[in-house]
């Protein structure tokens, strides 16, 4: 069956276990994951691209068909699904299993698609398409944030974020995460300052190079700093954003310290790590203990502070801190 995305706030989805998310709009997938999905407390939630599910079926098939009925939840994500595992889902489907959700992310899908035909046919499956976002949907992501945040921005700024965001609601998110982190300690936020934070999007992000830092990759930290032209505003961006992937770094050391599980460590995090960062935040962990992380967050906090004494000589001081650990 098809549910709009506008919909599913009154359809109940706990009825089902197979679901279909297709379209370009990442953003309002990775939306529709986090509200509908992520509500309460899951043992393990497995992701997998489709090529990793291909390769690792038979254990995977395994795994659920041996999972005890006295487990709670899990879940099953598929990303970036194609034909190619139709026969495969349609035999997990005809198993009747239990106690497992299984969502498929894929790009668009035409309509002689079998996975489509497959989910938009049986009224015990759940397809949800999801198309690019107007400008008028983006302007009330921006609007509702900034309100719940409590930021003020002018009419200007707002437009310039919708522009950049090209119909995906993913890209405004993380404008205005760039924004959020700027504002904890700068309430007046101009129109040039959106202007000079959203163009990092046009460069290395400061999420790319926070992740170059906590693997301790000295390479990739100065090929970063060489090619991009940071502002100072973009000083205490990076360093906000290092310090909120240092404490989820930590919360997952100390998870995989008590369980002694890296996999259900990340599992646990809130929002989810996607399949694309699993790898590096498994580097990451090998890279620190918790005694060291801990002092580094200190040290962050610390040159956070001088920057902000110093804030003409702020990204000598962040590129020299970072590049010596």
């Amino acid at each position: 069956m098809i549910k709009k995305f506008y919909e599913l706030d009154k359809f109940d989805l706990s009825k089902y276990d197979f679901f279909l998310i297709y379209g370009k709009n990442e953003g309002l997938k990775t939306e529709i994951i986090n509200k509908y999905f992520f509500k309460k407390e899951l043992n393990i939630v497995d992701k997998y691209d489709e090529f990793e599910f291909l390769e690792n079926y038979n254990n995977i098939l395994d795994g659920i068909l041996s999972k005890s009925l006295f487990e709670n939840e899990k879940t099953l994500i598929i990303s970036r699904a194609t034909d190619k595992i139709f026969k495969l889902i349609s035999e997990i489907f005809d198993r009747n299993i239990s106690n497992t959700k299984i969502i498929i992310k894929s790009l668009s899908l035409d309509k002689k698609s079998k996975l489509r035909n497959l989910f938009e046919k049986n009224k015990n499956l759940v397809t949800i398409p999801v198309y690019e976002d107007t400008d008028n949907n983006l302007a009330n992501v921006v609007i509702n944030y900034l309100s719940k945040k409590k930021i003020k921005l002018s009419r200007e700024s707002i437009n310039l974020l919708v522009n950049r965001a090209t119909g995906d609601r993913k890209n405004i998110q993380s404008e205005l995460e760039k924004i959020y982190n700027y504002s904890i300690t700068n309430s007046n936020i101009s129109h040039e300052t959106v202007q000079k934070l959203t163009n990092l999007a046009e460069n290395y992000s400061a999420s790319a190079l926070a992740d170059s830092y906590l693997t301790k990759n000295k390479k990739d930290i100065l090929k970063i700093f060489n090619e991009n032209n940071y502002s100072d505003e973009d000083c205490i961006l990076i360093l906000r954003t290092l310090l909120s992937k240092s404490k989820r770094l930590m919360h997952i050391l100390k998870k995989n310290k008590e369980t002694n599980s890296l996999d259900m460590a990340i599992s646990s995090i809130k929002p989810p790590i996607f399949w694309k960062e699993k790898e590096s935040v498994k580097t990451q962990v090998n890279k620190w203990d918790l005694s060291d992380l801990k002092k580094k967050i200190y040290q962050i906090n610390e040159m956070e502070m001088l920057v902000k004494k110093n804030s003409k000589n702020s990204l000598n001081l962040i590129s020299d801190f970072m590049v010596n650990y």
